[in-house]
């Protein structure tokens, strides 16, 4: 059965952070791939500040170039309206069949929040649920927020990651939480270092720097 990581967000911009994170998910959870979703229109992030949905396509796209295992998805982009995950793992199901496990990639953060989300139980229901915590995160799972979520979203348990899964998933109802790498580098903060014209070197993959240079991102975002 072939393993899916899905690993949805704005990506504005994407970063090497993304990607360690990923390769670290593929191994841990011996993923056959992953799949980037760039968001259309993030339901839960302001329009402000954020770049064209073409660009953060073309700047994901051109920071997965060369590795095999890392894929990407335009449907989020393709769909009018805002981008709720539901109908993307939706769509997902109906191009992959019932013989994909799908793996839905979420920061600790965002897991709090899933509840708020549209049909969060469905979710769980097409994806086995990741949970990341962020480096030097606060984020407590058998504390009383966090088990509220699991058990308002139908699951059972955490199902702690590493050590690395078998090749196939635990049976049951259970959300993995995984340690994976985590570097101290984030969107926001490049967002900020382009429109002061400061230096992306070393934060991003160099294609991408070249590309958010040359089409002048961020530079007007207050």
């Amino acid at each position: 059965m072939p393993r899916v990581g899905v690993f949805g967000g704005s990506f504005n911009p994407i970063h090497l952070g993304h990607l360690l994170l990923a390769e670290d998910i593929l191994e841990l959870l011996r993923l056959d791939r992953i799949l980037f979703v760039p968001a259309s229109a993030p339901p839960h992030k302001p329009a402000r500040g954020l770049a064209p949905a073409g660009d953060r396509y073309a700047m994901t796209e051109l920071a997965i170039r060369g590795n095999p295992r890392f894929a990407m998805s335009d449907l989020e982009l393709r769909r009018p309206g805002p981008s709720y995950t539901v109908d993307t793992l939706e769509a997902l199901r109906q191009e992959g069949g019932p013989d994909v496990a799908f793996f839905l990639l979420v920061g600790s953060e965002t897991f709090l929040d899933i509840l708020s989300w549209r049909d969060p139980q469905r979710v769980a229901r097409l994806a086995r649920l990741v949970v990341i915590p962020r480096a030097e995160s606060a984020f407590d799972p058998d504390g009383i927020q966090a088990q509220k979520v699991l058990a308002e979203i139908g699951q059972e348990c955490w199902i702690r990651v590493p050590p690395p899964l078998a090749a196939a998933e635990p049976a049951g109802k259970g959300v993995l939480l995984v340690a994976a790498t985590s570097l101290p580098i984030s969107s926001s903060d490049l967002r900020r270092r382009a429109r002061e014209g400061r230096s992306l070197t070393y934060r991003m993959p160099e294609a991408v720097r070249a590309y958010v240079l040359e089409h002048r991102l961020y530079r007007d975002e207050g």
